[in-house]
């Protein structure tokens, strides 16, 4: 009796147990099927959003790039190029282009300069140190086709053809040294970003010394002695080597200093074996003096002496100590080395030259009807020949010129006798100031100054009233 009250009461506990998990697998059961039904209808709701997004001109299912190619039929042929813009190989002209109208040539769907960023973004870094001029402008299709190209992303031109076509200097520099850089010759991403550069200068993908490091081991014997023991490794390497390529073996500026092509670094350095190895015997210009006594003695012996040379940089204002890609081992261009202390002047000749090209451009536009007048600006200038009237260590003569007759000076140039009939020269007084004569100076301006002929004043009546004051309207 006692066992089956037992039995029983096991039986009452299981039907009650039963029917506890029958309820929670209900409730369970209703959860799984609200979540389903709620994914079902938000995906319903998403799906016309999406697609309308996708489709923002609501064009025909299927029609998208297909419809374009209906009328733009020669385009069949671009798309045949192994490389294609991923919005084209998807047939989403749209994502660029408005069907119907555009404030933007060529109904492209934003400004031409913008466009590209919509997607490409971050193809500029933050802070980036140096960046591409084109691309910082947005002209991304002076590199890029943006369509189809037979060449990888995108570029109009394969490799350093396409680098070359803009830099044309450089790239006639590259094919005619004679001793060629090897990443150069493969190409001029081995060192440089084609957009932009966080790291360093001129887009180099890295500071100069971990660049060349990557390839060349500055703890190699062959190295330590090409550079005669001295502890090179963390040294700028443009200070002697052109990255470019050269006609100087070892890839050396075209012009070296003469104690450098004859290893003789210890006439100007302690040696290699010194705690400071790098540290000159002597400071600023008197270093120099030990070679270029002559020289040096003729300039200190003027009476006007160009302040660089005497400043604590001295001869190393204008020249490189090692090598250089210019003569007299200047460490630009004359027009640009000038023009990093005289800036205003330099600065004024880019606008001259434009205000030049225009006028050119008019006179040829009118077909004779406008003839062309004098120069605006003053061709040595503008060529950045300074040296045509400067000495550029001292002189005896104001403003360094290299002679002390203003008269004598132009008439290098200016055959003035032959054009002129204005008296001139050291008897002729100026009568705006007794203390001054009449020099070719009085009337012009030898480094432009916008008007015609160099004059310092709009019209030739302007400038002639200065001192014929009687003849005055």
């Amino acid at each position: 009796m006692a066992h089956s009250v037992k039995k029983e009461t096991r039986r009452k506990a299981h039907r009650v147990i039963m029917r506890r998990v029958n309820r929670k697998d209900y409730r369970m059961s209703s959860r799984l099927k609200w979540l389903f039904l709620s994914g079902v209808v938000i995906t319903l709701l998403a799906f016309p959003l999406a697609y309308g997004q996708q489709n923002k001109f609501k064009l025909k299912p299927g029609a998208q790039g297909k419809l374009c190619l209906e009328c733009h039929d020669a385009f069949k042929e671009k798309l045949k190029n192994p490389f294609v813009h991923t919005p084209v190989k998807t047939g989403e002209c749209s994502e660029c282009h408005n069907p119907h109208s555009s404030s933007h040539g060529k109904l492209l769907d934003e400004d031409p300069n913008k466009i590209c960023n919509k997607c490409h973004e971050g193809i500029v870094p933050k802070n980036s140190k140096s960046s591409h001029k084109v691309v910082m402008e947005g002209n991304c299709v002076k590199c890029h086709d943006p369509h189809a190209s037979n060449n990888k992303f995108a570029l109009l031109k394969p490799g350093n053809e396409l680098c070359f076509s803009c830099h044309k200097t450089m790239g006639d520099a590259v094919t005619k040294a004679k001793f060629k850089h090897s990443p150069v010759e493969k190409g001029c991403l081995n060192c440089h970003n084609p957009h932009a550069s966080a790291k360093a200068e001129h887009l180099l993908k890295n500071e100069i010394v971990a660049l060349c490091v990557e390839c060349h081991k500055p703890d190699s014997p062959a190295f330590v002695r090409q550079h005669a023991n001295y502890p090179v490794a963390k040294a700028d390497c443009s200070s002697c080597h052109d990255a470019h390529g050269s006609n100087k073996a070892g890839i050396l500026f075209d012009n070296v200093h003469a104690p450098v092509a004859n290893k003789g670094c210890t006439q100007c350095h302690e040696a290699a074996t010194s705690p400071t190895p790098f540290k000159t015997k002597r400071a600023g210009y008197e270093l120099c003096r030990g070679c270029h006594s002559t020289m040096m003695s003729d300039t200190f012996n003027k009476n006007r002496i160009h302040w660089p040379l005497v400043d604590k940089k001295g001869c190393l204002s204008c020249h490189e100590p090692h090598a250089s890609k210019e003569k007299k081992l200047l460490i630009a261009n004359v027009a640009s080395l000038c023009g990093t202390c005289h800036t205003d002047t330099m600065e004024k000749q880019e606008k001259y030259a434009e205000m030049e090209k225009q006028e050119k451009a008019a006179v040829a536009a009118s077909k004779g009807k406008i003839q062309e007048k004098g120069a605006v600006a003053h061709s040595p200038v503008m060529d950045g020949s300074c040296l045509a009237c400067h000495a550029p260590h001292a002189s005896d003569n104001v403003f360094l010129m290299t002679n002390p007759s203003q008269v004598e000076l132009c008439g290098t140039c200016h055959e003035w006798l032959k054009h002129s009939s204005h008296p001139i020269g050291a008897k002729i007084i100026d009568s705006r100031n007794k203390n001054l004569t009449v020099q070719c100076l009085s009337c012009h301006r030898s480094h432009g100054t916008g008007y015609k002929y160099l004059n310092p004043f709009p019209t030739i009546t302007d400038l002639c009233t200065q001192c014929h004051k009687q003849y005055k309207r």
